[in-house]
């Protein structure tokens, strides 16, 4: 195992340690050493001090002697870089509290520490596949976790079966992934096609009843808009029409144009962060104003808010995770703990791709425990065993390695304000419903 590297070190890190206990003669103990910010992710020193119950890092390093070495191809440059982003302070809020908090992962009567190795995809399905192939081969590593986007997750998977390693993701939603007979990839998040599902209800129930929908033509928003379709069959809305557009594009103003003429009740758009940008920002310049408009990713970022301002207000989005959801664990307590721990180590609120990221290094570390070893067999077998709440939600693998105890919300931007309004059990506002014209705000 990788952490084997590490052991002909320890004879010589002894012999330091005698040392200095030799010359420190009766002296006050040293305070612990500030906490290091987290690999990749660099911090000022007041967002990352431990909280009160936090174990020092040297008493964490002399109680674990071995290393778990992770691997993560994540976008740090790319269409991805801002998702990217949320992904590695997600794993790396995860391991800081495993490593300076929680006290390693607990295998047997041995302890961990953990290691993550990462590298740049470039947000590039051949890059990121490269990239995790040397993640296994090169550096060895023990398990991996996944990328940002069901694109790169399809690619980088298909690596990680070819060798048959453990890959844990949060951010690969289309259910192609998981069509495919893989014993080796488990994804915490609610699958693609549902994503749609509460907000498309909600609009229905308020009196909708027609739909034009929009959505990239990769794995997916493609997994989204064929959801879309489903759900608004199922729920009585009429499909007006439906058109697919390019990766990366610049401008959708043609399809917002014959959208608007079409006059639905409700816009659906499938995509990433810079879609839902210029849905919206087409829509208000071309005077598109339907009732209601369901957008992927954007929504549910804060960013989002301060991109495009009081344009964002009114608009719906499908969410994993927000902080006022009611779910709770012993491991990092309730969705609004884990919120104020997020925003106190990296100085701005958590996404649900940043929630996500910490609940698929969670899984993948209960698994490990839970097989009480490091063999693959073993924890492959404890990730579909896997039952379990946390303060991202259920967590429950079907054989394909979807997550299906987790149900997936919708959020309204209210005042500038994200909000959660369906579905009906974990609403904390009312749905406003219709949405004002964009001239009469």
């Amino acid at each position: 195992m990788s952490y084997r590297k590490y052991l002909k070190f320890l004879p010589l890190f002894l012999v330091l340690l005698l040392g200095l206990a030799a010359c420190g003669g009766q002296t006050e103990p040293a305070a612990p050493a500030e906490e290091a910010a987290p690999a990749e992710e660099a911090a000022p020193a007041e967002e990352t001090a431990p909280t009160e119950e936090a174990m020092p890092a040297e008493e964490v390093a002399a109680k674990c002697e071995d290393t778990i070495v992770l691997g993560a191809a994540v976008s740090e440059t790319g269409k991805y870089a801002r998702e990217g982003k949320d992904t590695r302070q997600g794993y790396n809020t995860w391991l800081d509290w495993v490593n300076n908090e929680y006290g390693g992962i607990k295998v047997g009567d041995k302890c961990y520490n953990v290691e993550i190795v990462y590298y740049d995809d470039e947000g590039d399905p051949d890059t990121a596949a490269n990239l995790v192939e040397r993640l296994i081969t090169e550096d060895e590593v023990d398990y991996l976790l996944g990328p940002y986007s069901s694109g790169l997750t399809m690619a980088t998977s298909a690596i990680a079966e070819k060798y048959g390693v453990i890959m844990v993701e949060g951010n690969g939603a289309s259910e192609a992934i998981f069509e495919r007979g893989f014993q080796n990839i488990f994804a915490v998040l609610t699958p693609a096609g549902n994503y749609t599902q509460s907000a498309l209800k909600a609009v229905s129930d308020k009196g909708a009843k027609s739909v034009v929908i929009a959505y990239e033509d990769t794995a997916f928003p493609s997994a989204v808009g064929a959801g879309a379709e489903k759900w608004a069959e199922e729920y009585g809305l009429d499909i007006l029409a439906v058109e697919t557009y390019p990766k990366d594009v610049a401008d959708v103003s043609a399809i917002m144009t014959k959208f608007r003429d079409l006059d639905p009740d409700v816009f659906v758009g499938g995509g990433h962060f810079n879609d839902a940008l210029l849905f919206v920002r087409a829509a208000e310049e071309l005077g598109f104003s339907p009732d209601a408009m369901i957008i992927t990713v954007g929504p549910s970022n804060p960013e989002f808010v301060s991109e495009v301002g009081d344009a964002a207000n009114y608009i719906i989005g499908p969410t994993q995770w927000e902080k006022s959801m009611s779910w709770k664990d012993e491991y990092f307590g309730t969705a609004a703990e884990f919120n104020d721990r997020y925003e106190a180590m990296w100085g701005e609120p958590p996404t649900y791709q940043a929630a996500e990221s910490t609940a698929t290094a969670l899984a993948l570390q209960l698994a490990i425990e839970a097989a009480g070893s490091m063999d693959m067999d073993a924890v492959r077998q404890a990730l579909y065993d896997l039952d379990v709440v946390t303060f991202y939600g259920p967590i429950n693998f079907d054989d394909t390695g979807k997550n299906v105890g987790k149900p997936m919300g919708a959020i309204q931007i209210q005042d500038g304000e994200i909000l959660v309004v369906a579905p009906e059990e974990a609403a904390v506002s009312d749905l406003q419903y219709p949405m004002p014209p964009w001239d009469e705000r």
